[in-house]
């Protein structure tokens, strides 16, 4: 069936909406951020707590933002739930930051990650050949850009399938790490091993920056809201259901790691998941590791140019951007214009920026904006009790003040032990209140 002229269509069903969760979640993050993680936090029990704590604050994000996504079912996601809540100025302010760093920045972060292990599958150092690896990403942005323009049910659908395969990987990597492990040098004796260097409660706050990194995507079914078939039920359970999923694979997958490198080892391997197949398996082990690296990082990347542009169509709908931004392509009913905008930051951000940068940038930015869109379930309550909610937060209103509370400790700790970073980052995003009252402040819906 067709959409109404302008409108998207909801082709999204629950199963297709949780793996689009896990899909864009479970990237780079996992297979990259630990090495960060084991030098800010080098002591096992710390690391592996890092995640479990990473995990509960995401879930308290989760819960909460899910009565809002049910009750504003809308494309744009925490764009729309901003609008709603705060005012057309803070919905501006985080358009703007998802438009010029966000989700530029997450672009190029997954899709580094996909060049770098791609090389690494023909047993090329991409230390060694940087801007081909770069240039492999890039071109992994583009080719998700046009699979995303031919249709979210398309982009649903190699997300899906994915998104199982790097499940059924990270499967495989735990169960041999834990059967095979002990005759090739693993041990329990890794989980309790004395700290390998001090452990400060700053280092320790920079390290959960990685975790939240590898955690983020459990928001961005949100912005394809508009496309997902019966929201009211649909929208919390995906959400909901996805990031408790995340938290078990995180946590045991890490449980893997350790087991099988000490973290000693484990902080001076970016590639983590290739040394510990290579102990377990060899070079094959390694090359295996890399292709499913390689589908999930993908993924990861298709599902998040999926959604992400929504909040750019979302914009222009309201008269936020400029409207061609929001025309819909009118054979395929996907927001064309959007995806190719967002394609072009990527690769930009893509060949200028590293890794670490460009991870580090992504979460400082966006987390806040996460925190002010929870809060808006304590607004909306107020200002529009009548409001139909099909799903009230649980643990409300204890969960979403522990989420935004965690979120404001962080972005505290950011500014005091990565100053440069965050004063930078943060003068990108307030750059764009200027231009909304120039530009867009007196435009009516």
């Amino acid at each position: 069936m067709n959409a109404p002229e302008g409108r998207l269509p909801r082709t999204l069903g629950l199963w297709s909406s949780v793996a689009l969760v896990v899909g864009i979640t479970i990237g780079s993050g996992i297979f990259r951020s630990p090495a960060g993680i084991a030098r800010q936090a080098p002591n096992p029990l710390a690391m592996i707590g890092l995640w479990v704590v990473g995990g509960a604050i995401t879930l308290c994000g989760a819960l909460s933002l899910a009565e809002i996504a049910a009750a504003l079912p809308e494309t744009g996601g925490i764009y729309a739930y901003l609008r709603e809540a705060w005012g057309r100025r803070a919905a501006f302010l985080f358009g703007w930051s998802e438009l010029v760093l966000i989700r530029a920045s997450a672009l190029g972060g997954i899709a580094v990650v996909f060049g770098e292990y791609l090389l690494r599958s023909f047993g090329i150092d991409p230390s060694s050949h940087v801007l081909v690896a770069r240039g492999l990403s890039a071109a992994a942005i583009v080719f998700a850009a046009a699979v995303n323009v031919r249709g979210a049910t398309l982009g649903a659908l190699i997300v899906g399938v994915a998104t199982w395969a790097k499940f059924g990987a990270l499967a495989l990597l735990v169960l041999a790490s834990f059967t095979l492990g002990a005759s090739h040098g693993a041990s329990a004796v890794h989980f309790t091993a004395p700290s390998a260097g001090p452990l400060a409660v700053g280092s320790i706050g920079l390290a959960l920056v990685s975790v939240l990194w590898a955690y983020d995507g459990w928001a961005d079914l949100s912005f394809a809201s508009g496309e997902v078939k019966d929201p009211a039920r649909n929208l919390p359970r995906a959400i909901i259901l996805g990031t408790l999923g995340l938290i078990a694979i995180y946590v045991l997958t890490n449980l893997a790691y350790l087991y099988v490198l000490p973290i000693e080892a484990v902080a001076r391997s970016p590639l983590v998941a290739a040394d510990t197949m290579m102990a377990l398996f060899g070079r094959a082990g390694v090359v295996l590791v890399s292709i499913f690296v390689m589908i999930s990082s993908f993924s990861s990347l298709n599902g998040s140019m999926l959604a992400s542009p929504r909040v750019f169509f979302a914009m222009a709908d309201d008269g936020l951007l400029f409207k061609p931004i929001a025309r819909v392509h009118p054979r395929y009913q996907t927001p064309y214009v959007a995806i190719i905008l967002a394609a072009i930051l990527g690769v930009a951000l893509v060949m200028s920026r590293s890794f670490e940068r460009l991870t580090d940038t992504f979460v400082l930015a966006i987390w806040p904006f996460y925190a002010l869109g929870v809060a808006a379930i304590y607004r909306l309550r107020a200002s529009r009790p009548d409001l139909p909610r099909p799903y009230r937060a649980i643990g409300y209103p204890v969960v979403p003040a522990i989420f935004i509370a965690s979120v404001a400790a962080f972005v505290i700790n950011s500014l005091i032990n990565d100053t440069t970073n965050s004063v930078i980052t943060f003068a990108v995003i307030f750059a764009g209140l200027p231009i909304y009252e120039l530009a867009f402040a007196r435009r009516a819906h």
